[in-house]
């Protein structure tokens, strides 16, 4: 079953993901300098931050590739069989 959060983020559109990302990176920044400087009481934090940060940009990707056209596609896929 998906997530309440995962469920949210397919409703929103680009820009406002976008916007989320920029926040939640900027956030998971502050928690990193504030965990150096002088600790969290939850580490939790920032396991927490960094997944909205994955989230936020899957589902941006996800999008992209989903208003990719044909030809872009195609093209994507023999780059990922060139990895292999």
């Amino acid at each position: 079953m998906a997530s309440k959060r995962y469920l949210e983020l397919q409703t929103l559109s680009v820009e406002t993901l976008k916007e989320e990302l920029v926040q939640a990176k900027s956030g998971l920044a502050q928690l990193k300098f504030d965990h150096n400087s002088k600790g969290l009481q939850d580490i939790n934090e920032l396991r927490n931050a960094k997944k909205e940060v994955a989230r936020l940009q899957t589902e941006i990707r996800a999008r992209e590739i989903k208003e990719m056209s044909p030809e872009e596609l195609s093209k994507r896929s023999r780059i990922r069989l060139r990895r292999k």
